[in-house]
């Protein structure tokens, strides 16, 4: 096969961006492209490798012929447009929580079940970005020595929440400095009635809250890495928050091993971990931070130390750019493992 015909739903949003860079940087075959959005952003242009694409409405017309369908657009968009998309024959890789759960579609992350691609019939869901940036560093070390419990907290850029997130830090922080009252629209939750401000403040909020006082990006992250590890009875204990920071998130990872693992044996898998990166010096203060892996590819860890509290405990820090491997990059990857495979040449 030459190239395929790839279509992204949600070309002008954020991570519909970052997808149009990744694939030219990686050289992903492309044979034809097609960009797709709503009315509102039909029309605009966008320059992809150094060409001219003009922008279409997304319709059922505009999914024949296409091999690959990014979607990025939101869960309601997908819901809307993914039946149209398959019955055009269209591999339909989706950035939304629309089909997460759903048990006849993979959720997958290459590093970890790669070989689930070909359970698909049409649509192949990417997990949330938090999920992914803990469960490609929690893999090895639950193949190595099982895994218990996990507690973690995370930190999460404004750029979780869209280019308007990131645009109000901004503002904020204008309006800190010159001594103006902070106003807020966005966040923890756009559709909400209260908003707080996030410039120099960390809100202990992530989506509405759900069952038992958790929210629903809480128990995204529970119920999503249950089933990347085929394990409904894991036990996960999350803790969302969002910080002024634009881009990359963070998490504080607390395990609990079933066989002992020590913080060096831990380092050295991680070592070889596929994405992942262990950056772990206390000596000289060398640890992941948001700032320094934003833009890049790796899941990064470091602060790997023994948790005396409970045996066989661990504690990580855990970093990861969550545009890049927590959404578009994923997406490309799995891309790239159906082309592997010869998962479309089959079509």
């Amino acid at each position: 096969m030459s190239g395929l015909h790839v279509a992204i739903l949600g070309a002008t949003g954020m991570v519909g961006q970052e997808l149009l860079d990744i694939l030219v940087e990686r050289q992903f075959p492309i044979k034809n492209l097609t960009l797709l959005s709503s009315a509102r952003s039909a029309g605009s242009r966008v320059l992809v490798g150094g060409k001219e694409y003009a922008v279409q409405e997304v319709s059922a017309q505009a999914f024949q012929g296409v091999d690959l369908a990014f979607f990025a657009a939101g869960g309601q968009v997908s819901q809307e447009w993914v039946k149209p998309a398959v019955e055009a024959g269209a591999v339909v890789i989706d950035n939304t929580s629309a089909f997460r759960l759903r048990d006849d579609v993979p959720l997958i992350v290459p590093e970890i079940n790669g070989e689930e691609f070909l359970q698909h019939q049409g649509i192949i869901s990417n997990p949330n970005c938090s999920t992914i940036i803990m469960a490609i560093v929690l893999k090895p070390i639950l193949e190595r020595a099982g895994i218990r419990r996990i507690v973690v907290s995370t930190y999460q850029a404004v750029s979780g929440a869209g280019g308007r997130g990131m645009d109000e830090l901004r503002r904020q922080t204008e309006d800190y400095v010159a001594g103006r009252e902070l106003e807020a629209s966005i966040l923890p939750v756009a559709g909400e009635k209260k908003h707080y401000p996030i410039a120099f403040n960390a809100i202990p909020q992530i989506d509405v809250f759900d069952e038992d006082g958790y929210t629903k990006e809480e128990w995204k992250m529970v119920r999503e890495t249950q089933k990347l590890f085929k394990d409904p009875q894991l036990r996960i204990s999350p803790t969302t928050i969002r910080i002024p920071v634009m881009r990359s998130h963070s998490e504080s990872i607390n395990i609990e091993t079933i066989s002992p693992l020590s913080p060096e044996e831990c380092r050295a898998l991680l070592r070889q971990a596929p994405g992942v990166k262990v950056i772990d010096d206390v000596e000289v203060q060398e640890y992941p931070m948001p700032l320094f892996t934003s833009g890049q590819d790796p899941v990064f860890v470091g602060r790997i130390r023994r948790d005396p509290t409970v045996e066989n405990g661990l504690n990580l820090w855990v970093v990861g750019d969550q545009i890049r491997k927590g959404a578009a990059l994923n997406a490309v990857q799995i891309a790239e493992h159906g082309l592997q495979i010869g998962a479309f040449s089959k079509r």
